[in-house]
């Protein structure tokens, strides 16, 4: 079974219907290894991120990664 993980700031806020109130430990710990490996960031700051942020750096890394390797077509979110 998939631990999910409380995620905060997600789904909060006045008129925001749904929303995700989890999610999948293993996707955070990919996210996290992921930004860590390629920007030495702590982890402390990357988890302070919350999922939107995280996945915007995820993309701009992955942007990174494809425009030195000169592959136009690989995506992190693929691998993820």
């Amino acid at each position: 079974m998939t631990e999910i993980l409380p995620t905060a700031g997600v789904g909060v806020g006045v008129g925001s219907p749904g929303g995700m109130t989890g999610y999948p430990s293993g996707r955070i710990y990919e996210e996290v290894a992921f930004i860590a490996y390629h920007f030495h960031w702590p982890h402390d700051d990357i988890m302070a991120m919350d999922h939107r942020e995280r996945q915007k750096w995820v993309e701009e890394i992955s942007r990174i990664n494809r425009k030195i390797s000169g592959d136009t077509e690989w995506d992190i979110r693929e691998v993820l």
